[in-house]
């Protein structure tokens, strides 16, 4: 890379979920805390799991195309637009994605299984990233004001002449070198990017995540971790517990500091060892007061805590 980039940002959640799962269920670990690593694969049913295994296969990084049909260049992509996307995705795209990617042929071993069911398989690794995202998507609504200021650091950065410098401050496997782009990769390769504009999206992801695509005809986009991510991931500091209990009642109060993410009726109950016709009745008595919602998903009810919770939550803070 000759001349000065052209960048731009894309703020598309769909690519954290990607790192996320990748780093929780596919075993190739980049940094995420232990706490969500196990909130994740709590989620993700066997066909999900099955289904991203080869994203982490020993020794290669290479995925076809069909992970990301909705690459974050020109618009942000939502999580629903990329799940939909997946879905409605014929399974003949996938093959052709794995030719792409791997040659004409048998795929490696740790792509056959898609190749012989990619129905089964675009099914499986839609519902892993939807189950994935109702754990994350928490996190990325308080991620709002890291994501803001990294939009305006990179428009800053752009502007005053300096990508240069931004480009190799992203992370650790990103080296930017008398003009060139070096990316520690498992498979490394030579790219030319011509006039192509570089797109850096911003994640909520372990510190050593890195989500590269070199090969797209319009451009080049470099998923990364937002910088300040690390204090998101810090389990809260508990609030003073005696007190929240005198004004609300210990199981309410429980329940409440036990919603540190949605939970299911039946999770809080396991969880607190109360009875489900006594969850279901302090759930009631929160959902009155605003202090949770509630949201039928199948068979199960999912419980969570509504910003005004949050609030009173600070208040009674050590």
């Amino acid at each position: 890379m000759t001349s000065t980039p052209q960048i731009s940002v894309s703020v598309s959640p769909h690519l954290t979920a990607l790192a996320v799962i990748s780093d929780a269920l596919a075993g190739r670990r980049r940094g995420l805390p232990e706490l969500w690593r196990k909130a994740v694969t709590s989620r993700v049913g066997p066909l999900g799991r099955q289904a991203v295994r080869p994203l982490a296969a020993p020794g290669h990084s290479v995925v076809p195309d069909s992970l990301v049909p909705r690459a974050p260049v020109g618009a942000d992509v939502t999580v629903p637009a990329q799940l939909a996307a997946l879905r409605e995705l014929p399974s003949g795209t996938l093959i052709k994605d794995l030719e792409q990617a791997f040659g004409e042929g048998p795929p490696p071993p740790h792509w056959r299984w898609a190749a012989e069911h990619p129905t089964q398989w675009l099914h499986g690794y839609a519902d892993a990233l939807a189950a994935v995202w109702r754990a994350t998507e928490p996190l990325w609504q308080q991620a709002r004001g890291l994501l803001d200021r990294e939009v305006r650091r990179v428009g800053v950065a752009s502007v005053r002449g300096g990508p240069e410098l931004l480009l190799g401050a992203l992370n650790g496997r990103i080296v930017y070198d008398e003009g060139r782009l070096l990316i520690s990769d498992l498979e490394p390769g030579t790219f030319e990017l011509g006039g192509r504009e570089i797109v850096l999206v911003p994640m909520l992801a372990g510190k050593d995540a890195l989500i590269v695509s070199l090969d797209q005809e319009e451009a080049v986009w470099i998923a990364y971790p937002v910088p300040g991510a690390d204090s998101l991931w810090r389990r809260p500091e508990a609030p003073a517990h005696d007190e929240l209990s005198a004004l609300m009642g210990q199981v309410r109060a429980d329940l409440l500091c036990s919603l540190r993410r949605p939970m299911t009726m039946s999770m809080l109950a396991s969880g607190m060892r109360v009875a489900p016709s006594s969850i279901t009745y302090h759930c009631d008595r929160l959902r009155a007061a605003r202090l949770i919602t509630r949201e039928r998903r199948g068979r199960e009810v999912w419980i969570a805590r509504t910003d005004r919770a949050d609030e009173l939550l600070e208040l009674f803070r050590h």
